[in-house]
């Protein structure tokens, strides 16, 4: 679970931009020059262009105004007007100091007056505000009018991403009745590497070096865990491992996912247009996947009758494909795959679906968030076969968690369980060379 720290406007501020922080009299200050720019300059001329130059245009004139609104301001003061006036014209207002924190991996506005931020794992609430619900939705018109979007009554939420590739979630009442709310996902310019995730103790280097081998070998792999537990991050990390000499179809809604390969054909759902038509689903991307004669197909993540098809694909010449779900233990993540086939309304029995499963699927890699806030791979477990009618299934690797350390950290490893995978015959044949005794005994490295 994710911790939430509350902080009130007098209390002590989580580690946030100061100069994202405005007095009651600074806000409107920067209300009144924003308003004298509308009616001075052409802002719509302004849009589209990148932000940096948007800025630099425009920047001469707001210290203009500010001065001549409010010639006794100086300092930090003044440069946190100019900045937070900047920001109402070409950025994202109250909240683009956080978007633009490196250290913050999420934005969620939940009202005026409360606007909190993820940071390593722990959310806070920020001290930033806007003004009233208006202000709220002109800066989700900005976020949204560039790529053709619309939220209104009829459309109540919609889903977008900003230039640099961070995903967001909108939505407006009647559906939440306390106002408008949006939720950032960022987008981080650096890749997390396997090395990465091994140093930050997501996983150990000898899980590692078994993923590694199980890519090489083509094993059908499932990435699950709950909201923000890094399957994204896992998925990116271990897409290293992936040949560059094969041909792999990448699908996702939205594009997050980028894979060092040369030969990568990225597709990206698209939603219905305002008629309501032209809609690509993720189902038709994985169907017309297979006419691009894939090597190996990675599903960003399943969320409905696609399912169906990505075990399709996974059955007839396809393996080592990867996508990922959200479930919160492996056996769960099953469960979801099987309603979610269902939903594709094939009439098939749950026998049948569950023996495609068994067939297609030979891992789970499962994420936890820890109450520290920190992302792991709590179980590794493989898929053995069935039984009656039940898919039977083996822990491979399990985070054995030992305690809190005195800053509240979770203590613990991800050890093995000393269970010989069945596919461990694939590993010799392929010139694979693991040390099985060793990991019978809990101690392979």
């Amino acid at each position: 679970m994710t911790e939430v720290i509350a902080m009130d406007r007098n209390a002590a501020s989580p580690p946030v931009e100061e100069e994202a922080l405005l007095n009651v009299e600074q806000a409107a200050l920067v209300h009144r020059v924003h308003q004298r720019l509308i009616q001075d300059i052409d802002i719509a001329a302004l849009e589209g262009r990148p932000s940096d130059e948007a800025r630099e245009s425009i920047k001469a004139t707001v210290r203009v105004l500010v001065t001549e609104m409010a010639d006794g301001l100086y300092g930090a003061a003044r440069e946190a007007a100019e900045k937070a006036v900047l920001d109402e014209v070409v950025g994202l207002g109250p909240i683009q100091s956080l978007v633009d924190d490196k250290t913050i991996s999420e934005v969620m506005v939940n009202a005026t007056d409360e606007v909190y931020f993820e940071r390593d794992g722990i959310i806070y609430l920020s001290a930033v505000r806007f003004r009233d619900d208006e202000h709220i939705m002109r800066i989700v018109e900005r976020i949204i009018s560039p790529i053709g979007r619309r939220v209104d009554e009829s459309s109540p939420f919609v889903d977008a991403r900003l230039p640099d590739g961070s995903r967001v979630n909108v939505v407006i009442p009647p559906l939440v009745p306390r106002g408008p709310t949006i939720t950032i996902r960022k987008f981080r310019p650096d890749m997390y590497t396997a090395d990465d995730l091994v140093a930050n103790d997501t996983f150990t280097e000898s899980t590692a070096s078994f993923l590694r081998a199980c890519v090489r070998l083509r094993l059908n792999m499932v990435l699950s865990g709950g909201t923000g537990t890094g399957k994204t991050t896992l998925l990116n990390a271990i897409s290293t491992y992936l040949p560059s000499s094969e041909r792999i179809i990448v699908i996702e809604d939205p594009v997050e996912l980028r894979l060092q390969q040369k030969h990568v054909i990225s597709m990206e759902a698209r939603p219905p247009n305002i008629e309501g038509r032209n809609e690509v689903t993720m189902r038709d991307l994985v169907r017309n996947a297979l006419r691009m004669r894939p090597d190996r197909i990675i599903v960003g993540e399943v969320r409905g009758p696609e399912a169906f098809d990505m075990m399709q694909a996974m059955n007839t010449g396809h393996e080592g494909s990867m996508t990922t779900v959200h479930a919160n233990t492996p056996r769960d993540a099953l469960a979801r795959i099987e309603n979610m086939i269902l939903m594709a309304a094939l009439d098939l029995p749950s026998r049948a679906i569950r023996e495609q499963m068994a067939a297609a699927l030979h891992l789970v890699v499962q994420l936890t968030r820890y109450s520290d806030g920190r992302r792991r791979v709590s179980t590794i477990a493989e898929i053995t076969g069935m039984e009656s009618d039940i898919v039977t299934m083996q822990d491979l690797f399990r985070f054995e968690q030992t305690g809190l350390d005195s800053q509240g950290h979770t203590q613990g490893e991800l050890v093995s369980t000393g269970i010989r995978p069945t596919f461990a015959d694939m590993f010799e044949k392929a010139g694979v060379d693991f040390d099985w005794a060793s990991l019978a005994a809990g101690s392979w490295e």
